[in-house]
This record gives structure tokens, C-alpha cells and sequence, in this order.
């Protein structure tokens, strides 16, 4: 029958499964039993214990060995006790090296994945790193559009990685390269390149992005400037003439070509109004050049036909630059005016000394006398052949028609007044120079009537036809001969003249055919 519900409370103590059946049985049990129940269990208990006395009795050894298992147990654990304190004590280094493992192992595994993604990636960056050698072996074949292909594919690179240790490093060699291209370029600049290729240099210059419009054309200007002072230099310079032939020659067919090519090239820019008169700077300083060196050198030129030559070479020159509008013709009258002055007052000069060295050394004796020809009488333009008998007045005549001689070919109108004036100036040094002989010198009477002869043949002969050889130069110079040799007429109207047939002609060996050979040169 069903318990009521505090009779299956169970008391304190009797948690245990059988303690509880057991005490289940007890509430079953009736009255009599219950005074039998502490019997039963002596008796149970008695028996038990025999049973226990019997069963370690018949185990004993197996107590003996659990007693020693039980000691040798507690032994070990009192042991284990002491390693787990160590263990414990060691566990913060322990987990202190795992740490340190797993970070080594993190990083290992990073390296490892790099190392995985740069095997992937393996061509792909071989490419990259040798863009620098690639792009060196262009520059230096001459490759440009390649080289700066490369140059565009770096930039872009570094646009979008330039945080990358590599990409810098690629940026750093390309800029290398760059700035060997940028030389090379400019150093075909300074080469003889024509438009076409100074067009396409122009173009690679402008893709490098180094120059603005400016500096570009400034750049361009400052190379084609290296160029011809460099083809100047190497000029043979021992010459002045030839130097200056080849120097006028180098500037006409140079400048034109620059001025061509930079107005070719810059002609379609529209980014600056102006370029600050770079090209007419230019221009003027490399003119202004050729006029310094005109002024330097023209001076050491001694022949009036190479004067001339060079002047036709200068003014054709400027007919050449004039299309360019770099006409300098009417820089040169004032440099070449100068040099001719100075080569015909240097010709006078010579020939003045050369007739007072012939009259200070002269001896007054009769020449032999010697037959002209009819063909000598003809010519109208020939030097008197009287002047043959006075060899100071020949050696004077021959020294005037050499420098005529060299004026006639480079004879400026606008010197033909200062020139004149020069030339009476040399008429009057003789005529002086015959009056100082007179007044100097004692001579006997027949030196006396040849020196007489000599001064009467300069006056009546020899200075007119000096006069006309210089009005052949210059029709309209005015030149007084009268007051040039005034003393001279003096001194000859006060002698009185030689009885007897004209003079005969006498041969003076060595001037006779100087005048000639000068004379007909002159015409």
C-alpha cells in the first residue's frame, strides 16, 4: 500500500541506496519481527566477520601487496606532488617558448606564403627588374621609343605602388636611365642632325617631361650653339684668311639651318605667346660673334684680294640670313673701311721707307742707257719708262701701284677723302724727303745734275702719274699735287735745265720689271 508523504522521508544519514531499501524493509516488517531484527543482524554480523577472518586468512598475501601498493603509492605521489610543483613553477616559461614558437612559426608561415606568392609571381617580377637593364640596352642602341616606353610603364607603376620597396628601387634605376637618355639626347642636339631628326629628338625630349616649353627651346638653342662653336674650333686657325673663308662660310650655312629647324619645330606651339626672343638672342649673339672675330682677325689679313674675297663672302652671308631676317650687311662697311685704311697707309708706309732706304744708299752716276720698245711707248696706262733713270723714284712709283694694287679690289667710297688725304700725305713725305737729301747733302756737279733730273722727273712725272693711278681708284678724290710737292717746284725752277736731247732711257736691273708686272696687274 501506498506510504503517505512524510512517511517516505527518509532520516539523515540514509542516503545510500541500500540503507534506504534496507529501511524500507524494516517499515514492512510487523512488531515481532522488528524484536527478532537486532538478533538476526549479530548473527549476520558474526558471520560476516568469519567470513572476512576466512577470506584474509586465504587473500593475506594479496592484503600484504596492497599494503605495500597503498606505501609505495603514497611515495610516488608525494614524489609526483614535488614534479607538479616544478611543472607548475616551469609553466610560464613553457608558455613564454610557445609563444615564441608560434611567432617564429607565424612569421616562417608569412615568409613562406611570400615566398609562395613571389614563386607564382616569378616571371611576372623578372620582367620588372630587369625593365632598368632593358631600358639601358635601348638607350644605348638608340631604341628611344622603347626606352621610353619603359620609362611610361615605371611611372605608372609608381603611381599605384610606391609604398613597395621594389617598385622604389625600380624607380631609382630607371631615373638613372632617364637621365643617361636625357644626356644622349641632347647630346644628339649637339651633333649635325637635320629637321627630321631634330624633330624626333624634340618629340622624345617633350615625352620625358624634364623640359618645360621654355627650357626646351632654350635647351635646344644651347646644344646647336655647342655644335658650331665646336665645329669653329676645329677650324685650321693658322691662316687668318682661310680661317675666316671657312668661319663666314660655318655661319651662313649654320645659322640659317638653326633658325630653320627652330622654327620648324616650335612653329605649332601655342602653349606660351612668346619664347621671350630666345631665337633673335641667339642670333644676335652668334652675328655679333662673327663681327668680334671679323675685327680680330681682319686686321692680320695683308692682301687686298683676300680682303675682298672676304668681304663678298661676308655680304653673301648676309644675303643668306637676310631670307631668315638676319641680314647683317650693314654691320660690315665700318670693319672692312677700317682694315683697308690701315693695309693702304701700311702699303704707303713700306713704300715711303723702301724710297728713302734706295735714295740713302743711291749713288749718283750715269746708267747705260737701254732701247724701249714701241709696244712700252703704246701703252698709256704703263709707268713712265723715264722713271727707269731714277731708281728712288721707281722703287717709290713700284711701292704706289702695289698698294693701289691691293686697294683697287676692296676700295670703300666712303674712304676715298681719308684715303686721298693719306696718299698726298706719302707724296709730300718724298717731296720732303728730296729736300731734306738736297740740304744734306754735298754732292759734286754731276751728282747735282742727276739728283736735279731725279727731282724734276718727280715733280713733272713721277707724282702726276701716282695722282692718276689713285684717281683710277677714285675718280672723284680730289689729291693736290701742286701743294704736295710746292718746295720741290722751288727747288727745281731754281736750277737751270740740262742742255742737250731728252734723256735717254737706262736700265735698272729689278725695277723695270716690278713696274710692269704691278702695272698690269693694277689694270
Amino acid at each position: 500500500m501506498a506510504m503517505a508523504p512524510d512517511q517516505q522521508a527518509l532520516p539523515p544519514g540514509l542516503e545510500n541506496v541500500f540503507q534506504q531499501s534496507y529501511v524500507s524493509d524494516l517499515l514492512s516488517y510487523p512488531l515481532d519481527r522488528l524484536h527478532k531484527e537486532p538478533e538476526l543482524l549479530r548473527v549476520d554480523a558474526e558471520r560476516i566477520s568469519r567470513q572476512m577472518q576466512e577470506v584474509a586468512v586465504g587473500h593475506y598475501r594479496a592484503f600484504i601487496t596492497a599494503a605495500e601498493s597503498l606505501q609505495f603509492i603514497t611515495k610516488e605521489v608525494a614524489s609526483i606532488d614535488q614534479h607538479v610543483e616544478s611543472l607548475i613553477a616551469e609553466i610560464p616559461k613553457l608558455t613564454a617558448g610557445c609563444n615564441e614558437f608560434m611567432d617564429s612559426a607565424q612569421q616562417i608561415l608569412e615568409k613562406r606564403k611570400l615566398n609562395r606568392t613571389l614563386l607564382a609571381n616569378h616571371s611576372t617580377l623578372l620582367d620588372l627588374l630587369e625593365i632598368p637593364q632593358l631600358m639601358d640596352t635601348c638607350v644605348r642602341n638608340g631604341n628611344y621609343d622603347e626606352a621610353l616606353d619603359l620609362e611610361a610603364f615605371v611611372a605608372k607603376l609608381a603611381t599605384m605602388h610606391m609604398r613597395l620597396p621594389v617598385i622604389q628601387s625600380l624607380v631609382a634605376d630607371v631615373r638613372q636611365n632617364t637621365q643617361s637618355l636625357l644626356a644622349q639626347l641632347l647630346q644628339r642636339l649637339r651633333s649635325n642632325i637635320q629637321v627630321p631628326e631634330c624633330l624626333r629628338i624634340i618629340g622624345y625630349l617633350r615625352r620625358l617631361g624634364v623640359f618645360h616649353d621654355i627650357e626646351l627651346r632654350l635647351q635646344f638653342l644651347k646644344c646647336r650653339e655647342a655644335w658650331l662653336a665646336g665645329l669653329l674650333d676645329d677650324l685650321d686657325q693658322g691662316s687668318p684668311y682661310m680661317y675666316l673663308k671657312s668661319m663666314t662660310e660655318c655661319h651662313r650655312v649654320n645659322i640659317h639651318d638653326v633658325v630653320t629647324q627652330y622654327r620648324a619645330i616650335f612653329s605649332d606651339d601655342t602653349s606660351e605667346p612668346s619664347d621671350g626672343g630666345l631665337l633673335f638672342s641667339w642670333a644676335t649673339h652668334r652675328i655679333t660673334c662673327l663681327l668680334d672675330t671679323l675685327r680680330e682677325l681682319l686686321p692680320k689679313v695683308t692682301e687686298g684680294a683676300s680682303l675682298a674675297l672676304i668681304l663678298d663672302l661676308c655680304m653673301y652671308c648676309g644675303v643668306s640670313l637676310g631670307r631668315v631676317g638676319l641680314d647683317f650687311r650693314g654691320l660690315l662697311p665700318p670693319i672692312f673701311e677700317s682694315c683697308v685704311y690701315d693695309l693702304f697707309v701700311r702699303n704707303l708706309s713700306i713704300a715711303l721707307q723702301n724710297f728713302q732706304l734706295m735714295l740713302d744708299s743711291h749713288r749718283w752716276v750715269p746708267l747705260p742707257s737701254v732701247r724701249l720698245s714701241s709696244r712700252d711707248s703704246e701703252d698709256k696706262n704703263a709707268p713712265p719708262q723715264s722713271l727707269i733713270e731714277h731708281p728712288p723714284l721707281a722703287v717709290f712709283v713700284n711701292g704706289i701701284l702695289a698698294a693701289l694694287n691691293e686697294l683697287r679690289l676692296c676700295a670703300p667710297v666712303s674712304l676715298s677723302n681719308r684715303l686721298a688725304l693719306e696718299f698726298q700725305k706719302a707724296l709730300c713725305s718724298v717731296s720732303d724727303s728730296l729736300l731734306r737729301y738736297s740740304s744734306t747733302r754735298i754732292l759734286k756737279d754731276s751728282e747735282a745734275n742727276l739728283f736735279m733730273s731725279s727731282c724734276r722727273a718727280y715733280v713733272e712725272v713721277a707724282s702726276p702719274y701716282c695722282v692718276a693711278c689713285f684717281s683710277r681708284c677714285y675718280p672723284s678724290a680730289i689729291t693736290d699735287t701742286k701743294a704736295s710737292s710746292d718746295g720741290l717746284r722751288k727747288l727745281v725752277s731754281s736750277m737751270p735745265a740740262e742742255n742737250g736731247s731728252p734723256a735717254r732711257l737706262r736700265s735698272v736691273p729689278g725695277v723695270v720689271e716690278n713696274i710692269i708686272t704691278t702695272s698690269a696687274n693694277g689694270n
